[in-house]
């Protein structure tokens, strides 16, 4: 049975360049995220590094996660349902910082990103709603 309700609307859908992580997002990356707290254990993360596609492939995620997981595309695993904070185990178990993590997701390198960082962050302007601009 098809489900009659109307779709939700998102206000917050249309905020350039950015992923908000919500019900439907947490629903889709589920497994995504359990994955990454799995890292937190030293036997997983000794079993992931020892063979990274054989430890995806005992979680139910798509095709498209574990491809993703294993181009450390964070970019890509967001959309697909990570959040940050457990994808932050990826680059743990690869010995990244969270700093060269962001960066790497910016296109800056580690040193530009904390530049930006200490100045102030990134400017506001042009990531507002679209809607705001009228």
């Amino acid at each position: 049975m098809a489900d009659a309700r109307p779709p939700r609307t998102k206000p917050y859908a249309d905020i350039p360049g950015t992923i908000v992580f919500d019900a439907e997002q947490a629903r889709k990356g589920y497994h995504l995220n359990q994955f990454c707290m799995s890292l937190m254990q030293a036997p997983n993360r000794e079993r992931f590094k020892a063979d990274e596609r054989a430890y995806l492939d005992e979680w139910p995620l798509t095709e498209d996660q574990k491809q993703a997981v294993l181009e450390r595309d964070l970019n890509r695993c967001m959309q697909l349902g990570g959040n940050i904070y457990f994808l932050a185990k990826i680059g743990a178990t690869d010995g990244l910082s969270f700093q060269y993590m962001a960066a790497s997701m910016t296109g800056m390198t580690q040193e530009d990103y904390a530049a930006m960082m200490a100045a102030g962050g990134r400017s506001p302007e042009g990531n507002r709603f679209t809607g705001e601009r009228g």
